[in-house]
Order: structure tokens, then C-alpha cells, then sequence
């Protein structure tokens, strides 16, 4: 029997069994400028774009990527940081009929071939970067990619600030190859616009597939339909109090091509026609500056943004007493964090949960009172959230008694792409099995006990320790190796390695090490600290066992902050 004790707790302004009607993604655009055509839809350093305008480019880019040969079945990817080009690429593929494969800009080029291969993706959108044209032009020599659409970071920029960047930033530029796979980016918008109309099935067509470790192993690609990204938005348009279309101010630290940030930030946004401050990084200083200015009114970040904004000795008046939405998701958020936070901007933090599975976003604490210190909320409109037996997921465990968190709702995917035994390991029933642990209270509220103990947290970015693990064992030195999260004031937690080598009496050193594993991990995936030990923990069986190491880092992390 399902229990569903939300409903007696549930928001005054909110209807939980409510139904939602799904459209193609691409409409979000066509009716933000319809209705507020010159409305700013993203300002980017100073450059405003109005909705009309925003229209206008998705309509060029798609009828480019359409005389390209573009339509259903395609799988497009976007390799940028985040710029108003990304949004334009993103709804302008969509609207060809065709998937959206986001690309990590931290991923490494081993990373990148991977999943250009395993998403069949022919055809990639980036720019002049330094930090991406070079690699993903590599990539491109080595990988199924038929062309690379290439844009100069400088024409997003307002005057004089593109001719300031060639002339004193320059170094961050790269020179672009017209080989056979460019395509300049302005070069495929110069046509008419007009764009043969694609027939769009929102519940079974894919709009993006977006990668994730799921619940265990490598990176899989989650098959996200248009009606899963469009029905977790306008869940998350119903849970937010007092929106006004038209009226609403946005900063985009959190990264597009994060599904945290492409949702609740990019897809929202435009869905509301809100003016979105595009910033392609988050730096604590410049943030509090940019608050201070703009007074956003709907705010998304990852614990590690609200921790640089608490510590900034500016941090002051920050900006917010306009706010109506102050979201935190991506990792856990530290009570500790919400408390403090609260007593010195004078703002809660509502603290969300969702996987990637769950377009992403499926439980979060009400915006109409105060968060409920240790729990991740009530499910949102539309969204079951079952605690099953670990063991036999067809039993369904006590309010109050342990298990793990299942989802079902018209936000969970299609499931993983090219791995039916993998979707059928985590999607039974139409229940999606997160692999957290948690409870349910009386009340609805639920709490996570225990997140899957092999994923480590950085950021809010996914890291999967056996990525790391076997970057390392490519080192001919390398015995055996594990991984596991060690806590960061920062971030959250951050990987380290403890390894045993082949020779005990080799002297290599931890730089060493480090890197030779540069070239083959993102920045966030490279270890803290890399320790050598004659013989690493096993378990009965001999597996390497990783519960000994977790155990040794939190005690001597406490004792650290004893010691402070």
C-alpha cells in the first residue's frame, strides 16, 4: 500500500495530484517572445538579447543545422562554457527534432571520445576557447564526429569588451583549423529562418541525454524526453511562490551544461520569461557585486557557492531581499551551512534533491516556511516518493523505518541510453531506484541517511571513483589502487587516492603520479592528495575494501577541527 503523508503537510498553494501537459521544449522560446518579445532574455557581460531576438537566432541556427541534414535521430552535442550561444544551440536542436548531448568542459579528452562515441553524437557546437577548441578538436580527429560548429567567444561580447578580449586577453583564444570538420557558427545562421516544421511525440522523443554514473559504474546517458525536462519545469514554476512571468531576475553561475542548471535555471527561465545574468564562472567577489546590482529574485547554487558567498568578508547586504526563490541542490547542504547562512543574509536556503534520472529535480523543502533542518523536503507535484526494502524493492518499509528512496513521476527518463540491463536495474515497476538510503516521516518530509557510498560529491559535480581508480592503474608502477571522498571545507569532498606500487622499494613520488594522470581526468576528478601504502584494506574475500580508509579520513578530519 502506498502512504502518501505529504498530502496533510503539503503547500497551501500547491495542488499535489495535479496533472501537467507537456510541450515540445523548443516552445518555451516561441512563447516567451510572443509574449514579451522585448523583454531581456540574457544579458552576458554587458550584451543584452531580448526574447524576439533569442527567437530569431534559434530560428537561424535550427534551419542551418536542418540544411546540414539535421532532424530526428541526430544527436547534436554542445561543448561550451556557459554564454547566450548555448542556450540558442540547445533550444535551435531541439526544434530540428533532434537530441542534445551536454559535453563537461572539465571532462578529458579520454572522457570526451568516450561519450561522443557512446551517444553516437556526429556533430558538435563550441567555441574559439583555448579551454575547449583544441581538445575537442582532437577528439573530433579521433571519433565519429562529422563537423564541428565553431563560434568566436568575442562576438558575444558587448563593444568595447570584444576588442578589449583580442587585445589583452588574447591567450585565452585558439586559432581555428578550417579543416574538414569546421563550420563557422555565424556562417550557419546566414539563411531565411524558416523552419520545416518537425512533428515531435513528447513522451517517447528524446530531447537530451545527459550523462551520469546513475547509481553505480561508468557514466551512462540518461534518455530525458521533451515531457520529462517540460513536466519538471513546470513543477518547479507550481512549487515556487508568487512568479511573474516577465517580472523574474535570474543569475546563471551553475553551469548549462550541469542538468541541475539547464533545468532550473536555462529551461525555467525561459519558460517564465525571466532576465537571466549569464556569468561563465562563479567567483565569490564578483558574485556579491553582481547581487548587490542586479537584486535577483530566483536563485540556484550548489552548497560550495552559498559557503564563497558566507565566507566573503563583502559578502554584507548581499542582494536579496527580493528573493523568492533560494534553492540549493547538486550535493548535500550542510545544516551547519542553511543555519548560518540564514542568520546573516536573513534568507533560508531550501534545500532540493534529484538525480540526473529525474530531469533532475523531485523533493525539495516548501518555500511557504522554514526548511526542516536534516531533510531534502516533500516530493513535488505529480511525484511519488516510495522507501522500499533495500533487498526486495516490491515491499514498501514503514513511515520512519530505513530503506532505499524510490521515484516515480512524469520527470523520471526514458532510461539509459543503449543499456536496457542497467535500466532495468534501477526502473522497475515504474519505480526509479536512486540507490540512497533515507526515511520518510509522518509528515512526508524525507531524510537521506546514507547517498550511494561509492559517489563522490565535488561541487555538486559527479565523481566515480573507478574513473579515477583506473586513470591511476594505467601507471605501469601501480599495484592496486582505491578511491574514496574525503570531506572539503570547500567543495564538499574531493577524491583521494591510496595506492600500493608493483616494487615496494620504487621511489615514486606523489607529483609524479599526479601528473601522469593529468592528461587523463577532469580537474574536479583528480585526487586531493595521493597516499602510498605498502598494502591497502581487503575484505574477507580480498576485495580492496574502502570502509577502513572512509573511517581513517572523518576521524582525522575531526580531529583537525578540534585541533583548529
Amino acid at each position: 500500500m502506498i502512504q502518501r503523508p505529504w498530502l496533510s503537510n503539503y503547500p497551501n498553494h500547491v495542488k499535489w495530484d495535479q496533472k501537467f501537459i507537456a510541450k515540445p521544449l523548443h516552445t518555451m522560446v516561441e512563447s516567451a517572445a510572443q509574449n514579451f518579445p522585448n523583454s531581456v532574455a540574457y544579458d552576458f557581460l554587458g550584451k543584452e538579447l531580448t526574447y524576439k531576438n533569442f527567437l530569431k537566432d534559434v530560428n537561424h541556427f535550427a534551419k542551418g543545422l536542418q540544411k546540414l541534414g539535421v532532424g530526428k535521430g541526430t544527436h547534436v552535442g554542445i561543448f561550451m562554457v556557459n554564454c547566450p550561444q548555448f542556450a540558442v544551440a540547445y533550444f535551435g536542436i531541439l526544434k530540428t527534432g533532434a537530441t542534445v548531448v551536454n559535453y563537461s568542459p572539465l571532462y578529458s579528452e579520454d572522457e570526451l571520445i568516450h561519450q561522443v562515441e557512446d551517444s553516437e553524437t556526429d556533430i558538435m557546437v563550441t567555441l574559439d576557447l583555448k579551454i575547449l577548441y583544441p581538445t575537442i578538436q582532437e577528439v573530433a580527429k579521433k571519433t565519429r564526429l562529422k563537423h564541428l560548429v565553431v563560434d568566436h567567444f568575442t562576438n558575444s561580447l558587448p563593444f568595447p569588451k570584444n576588442i578589449l578580449f583580442k587585445l589583452f586577453k588574447s591567450v585565452h583564444l585558439s586559432k581555428v583549423v578550417h579543416d574538414e570538420y569546421y563550420i563557422d557558427y555565424r556562417t550557419l545562421m546566414n539563411n531565411d529562418g524558416l523552419v520545416a516544421p518537425v512533428e515531435i511525440n513528447v513522451d517517447e522523443d528524446i530531447a537530451v541525454i545527459q550523462f551520469t554514473g546513475g547509481t553505480t559504474g561508468f557514466p551512462k546517458g540518461a534518455m530525458l524526453t521533451h515531457s520529462n525536462i517540460y513536466c519538471n519545469v513546470l513543477q518547479l514554476e507550481k512549487w515556487a511562490i508568487d512568479i511573474e512571468r516577465g517580472k523574474e531576475i535570474v543569475i546563471g553561475f551553475l553551469p548549462f551544461f550541469h542538468v541541475f542548471a539547464m533545468t532550473v535555471v536555462m529551461d525555467l527561465s525561459v519558460h517564465i520569461g525571466a532576465k537571466v545574468f549569464i556569468e561563465m564562472k562563479f567567483e565569490p567577489l564578483a558574485a556579491i557585486e553582481l547581487m548587490k546590482k542586479i537584486k535577483p529574485t530566483l536563485f540556484a547554487a550548489v552548497p560550495t557557492m552559498y559557503t564563497g558567498l558566507l565566507s566573503n568578508s563583502k559578502s554584507a547586504d548581499i542582494g536579496l531581499d527580493r528573493i523568492k526563490m533560494c534553492m540549493s541542490g547538486g550535493a548535500p547542504l550542510p545544516a551547519e551551512l542553511a543555519l548560518a547562512f540564514k542568520k546573516k543574509m536573513g534568507v533560508a536556503i531550501s534545500e532540493g534533491y534529484g538525480l540526473t534520472e529525474t530531469s533532475p529535480v523531485c523533493i525539495s523543502n516548501p518555500y511557504d516556511r522554514e526548511s526542516r533542518s536534516g531533510s531534502i523536503g516533500l516530493p513535488l507535484p505529480a511525484t511519488e516518493v516510495i522507501i522500499v526494502d533495500r533487498n526486495d524493492p516490491s515491499k514498501v518499509m514503514p513511515l520512519g523505518e530505513a530503506g532505499e528512496i524510490c521515484i516515480k513521476g512524469p520527470q523520471v527518463m526514458k532510461g539509459y541510453w543503449k543499456r536496457p540491463e542497467a535500466t532495468a536495474e534501477v526502473m522497475i515497476n515504474g519505480l526509479l531506484r536512486t540507490g540512497d538510503v533515507g526515511y520518510m516521516d509522518d509528515e512526508g518530509y524525507t531524510y537521506i541517511i546514507d547517498r550511494n557510498k561509492d559517489l563522490i560529491l565535488v561541487g555538486g559535480f559527479n565523481v566515480y571513483p573507478r574513473v579515477v581508480e583506473e586513470a591511476i592503474y594505467k601507471h605501469p608502477s601501480v599495484h592496486e589502487v582505491t578511491v574514496i571522498g574525503v570531506p572539503d571545507d570547500y567543495l564538499g569532498e574531493r577524491p583521494k587516492a591510496f595506492v600500493s606500487l608493483t616494487d615496494p622499494n620504487e621511489k615514486l613520488t606523489e607529483q609524479e603520479l599526479m601528473a601522469f594522470i593529468k592528461d587523463k581526468l577532469g580537474k574536479h576528478e583528480r585526487p586531493k592528495e595521493i597516499e602510498f601504502r605498502a598494502e591497502l584494506p581487503k575484505t574477507m574475500i580480498g576485495k580492496l575494501s574502502k570502509k577502513e580508509l572512509v573511517a581513517e579520513e572523518k576521524a582525522k578530519y575531526e580531529q583537525n577541527k578540534i585541533n583548529a
